[in-house]
């Protein structure tokens, strides 16, 4: 995946940190991470081609959502839509570690091999679109509310909080204040779902 691309979308927004933010995912792995251990691209360099294909799925609903709703330009910028795509799973960069599994091969006999494993002693074990937004901040980047709203509440669903009320009712007022919520969410499950399919 283009390494040079994703630098150069997030550079042009022009966001003040945005500098240091990417010496901080050059320095702590994200460009060789996975994107997970072994659901969708659970290989090196798989963050970075699912942090990519995210960014050009939320530009075509984007795109198609504009024509429908010509109100949504204003509410989605281009420059929030490649943060929050981009740097949505800032969380991954430093929880992923190369070791040796086992699994069944195609005989049913076990066998061993290369493969990652999620170590939360690294870094802050925060959660995860709450641990990106908290990265991000700390690393200087100038995130609207809207966009920390988005990162946030990413994995609707799938995040474990899902099981309490009160984060429910929360992400219902995130989603409500900014359709750049819906947007990331859509374009990173339309991702994971149906380009990075096994």
């Amino acid at each position: 995946m283009d390494k040079q691309l994703f630098v150069e979308t997030l550079s042009s927004t022009n966001r003040k940190g945005i500098e240091n933010v990417l010496a901080k995912l050059e320095e702590l792995g994200f460009y060789d991470a996975p994107a997970s251990s072994k659901f969708h691209l659970s290989c090196k360099g798989g963050l970075l081609e699912h942090s990519m294909n995210v960014y050009e799925a939320a530009t075509l609903i984007r795109e198609q959502a504009i024509k429908v709703h010509p109100e949504l330009e204003e509410q989605l910028p281009l420059d929030s839509v490649a943060i929050c795509t981009l740097l949505h799973d800032t969380c991954k960069t430093d929880i992923y570690k190369e070791g040796i599994l086992s699994r069944k091969n195609a005989d049913g006999y076990w066998e061993k091999y290369v493969g990652f494993q999620v170590d939360y002693n690294t870094g802050l074990p925060l959660g995860h679109g709450e641990k990106s937004v908290i990265m991000l901040l700390s690393w200087g980047l100038e995130l609207k509310p809207e966009e920390m709203l988005a990162i946030r509440w990413h994995m609707t669903a799938w995040d474990l909080p899902m099981q309490s009320p009160e984060h429910k009712e929360s992400l219902n007022a995130a989603k409500a204040k900014t359709p750049l919520v819906s947007l990331v969410q859509l374009a990173d499950g339309f991702a994971t779902g149906l380009i990075e399919r096994l």
